[in-house]
């Protein structure tokens, strides 16, 4: 695990090449530029990347849309390969201990240092559901010395990952509000400590299974706690978010993606939203060509076809026949906001605690305000023209009824809660959240994906794969250490169907 320690060969040709330069502050100075780096500067760097848009393939992996774009990425991705997953997103991390350094003490260090435990959480946490095992420990330690990381278990990163949210919670509860946050919260501390509480809760909701025979972590205290004593997000306000515009465009704008004529919507999720007359559909995909042609009301549920991944693609006709994705996403600049996580997954997390007698309180009242709040959420994100809901709009009349309707009332037996629950998850993630889906499908089941034999590229082909492999770099250099792991956890074979401490 070398990443932290790597310079490109053009910078250090740059280096050397300077290093010859008597006077080489005063040739390379910017009179313009700022000639020193504040907490606030580095705070900017780290958070930026966190929301950057939705790549393509993320979505597709969450079977939500095909690409017929004939891209490696997106045919793996549809296929369900997963490959290898390297470490290359920890290194802007090294910067955490800087900017904390830099800022003063008092009510700035706390805030500055709950953002730092805040980030490392959250990417240690995506590390460890791709792979398993993971450097956590020993990580970023390059500047110390420690280029060969070992790799802790699985069950130690979580509990590093939960004790530095809740560390987050309490430093950012004595914070002040700080510079260098460029997106929706403008550096307030008491926002961002309910995302970080959100966040606890997406964790401790994938160690479930752990709960019992793990007391160390204090799975089901660390949920009533949180869920009794803690803030959360309750509005979109709470929702850490960037809003585009036409300057920043949203990443599905025509203009900035030049296949998203290529781009359609898949029978997973068409079918779905179909089965339980969500108005949803109607926010998210578009009518046929050939429905339009035949006078289908844009209004009709038959307007709307998916494209069935598990059949081959006739690119010769599917751009009449299937559904695209809505124009509110292509048409618009600004596109819907992208955001972490949202108070409607809150309030799904509280649901499934609650079902499984984790937390006191209804879990069918925290199920139902988490469809309140992606459906209202939806609504209030789409300019109000029949171009975009197609005149089924989302009122609250219209919730009530949804409530109530077959399927989509909360059921009285836990096997079923949990289905329904997934299915809104998967409903409101879309397009919305990178891998959670595919993740929340690993974890419950819920929804299927569909496999087919023929062009799955997992091995065995009627099998989803389950986990990423480990970087070949780190076979390269840190082989003692990424063997150990392999051999600990899947018995020396490091391939995608090993199944890793959280999902025994």
């Amino acid at each position: 695990m070398k990443i932290a320690y790597k310079i490109a060969a053009p910078v250090l040709a740059a280096v050397f090449t300077l290093a010859g330069c008597s006077n080489f502050e005063d040739i390379n100075t910017n009179p313009n530029g700022a000639t020193s780096v504040t907490s606030g500067m580095l705070a900017t760097q780290l958070i930026k990347p966190i929301l950057d848009g939705q790549g393509g393939y993320y979505n597709v992996r969450n079977k939500y849309i095909i690409s017929i774009e004939t891209t490696t990425a997106n045919i793996d991705a549809m296929n369900n390969s997963l490959g290898r997953w390297d470490f290359a997103d920890l290194a802007p991390l090294r910067n955490v201990e800087k900017m904390i350094s830099f800022a003063p003490e008092g009510g700035l260090k706390n805030s500055y240092t709950a953002l730092g435990h805040f980030l490392r959480a959250r990417m240690f946490f995506d590390l460890t559901m791709r792979l398993g095992d993971v450097p956590y420990s020993e990580a970023l330690k390059g500047e110390s010395g420690s280029y060969y990381p070992a790799y802790d278990t699985q069950k130690d990163v979580f509990a590093g990952i939960l004790d530095e949210l809740d560390e987050a919670n309490r430093l950012f509860a004595e914070g002040a509000k700080f510079d260098g946050d460029p997106f929706s919260f403008g550096g307030d501390p008491a926002k961002w400590r309910k995302l970080v509480n959100a966040l606890e809760l997406r964790v401790l909701i994938n160690l479930y299974k752990r709960a019992d025979d793990t007391p160390e972590l204090k799975v089901k205290e660390r949920f009533q706690q949180i869920a009794s004593s803690r803030p959360l997000p309750e509005t979109g306000d709470d929702m850490y978010q960037v809003f585009w515009n036409d300057i920043h465009r949203y990443n599905y704008y025509r203009p900035n993606d030049n296949g998203s004529n290529n781009r359609f919507i898949t029978t997973l999720i068409i079918d779905s939203l179909k089965q339980y007359d969500d108005r949803r559909l109607f926010y998210y995909v578009t009518p046929t060509v050939n429905s339009v042609s035949a006078g289908i009301s844009s209004s009709s549920k038959d307007a709307y076809v998916g494209v069935n991944s598990l059949e081959p693609i006739n690119t010769a006709d599917i751009a009449n026949r299937n559904s695209r994705l809505n124009r509110r996403y292509t048409e618009r600049a600004e596109g819907e906001p992208t955001y972490i996580l949202s108070c409607a997954e809150v309030n799904f997390i509280l649901a499934e605690a609650a079902a499984r007698g984790f937390i006191s309180g209804s879990a069918k009242d925290y199920y139902e305000k988490g469809i309140r709040a992606s459906m209202k959420y939806t609504a209030d994100v789409t300019p109000d023209d029949a171009d975009y809901h197609h005149n089924m709009k989302i009122t609250d009349a219209s919730i009530n009824d949804y409530l109530k309707s077959p399927g989509v009332a909360f059921a009285s037996n836990l096997a079923e809660q949990i289905h329904q629950i997934g299915v809104q998850k998967f409903f409101d993630f879309f397009m919305r959240d990178y891998d959670n889906a595919w993740f929340e499908m690993r974890r419950t089941g819920y929804p299927a994906f569909p496999i087919n034999p023929a062009t799955n590229l997992n091995s065995p082909n009627t099998k989803m794969p389950v986990r990423w492999m480990y970087a070949s770099a780190e076979y390269n250099y840190n082989k003692a250490n990424v063997e150990a792991a392999v051999t600990r956890q899947y018995g020396g074979a490091d391939d995608n169907n090993g199944i890793m401490w959280i999902l025994k």
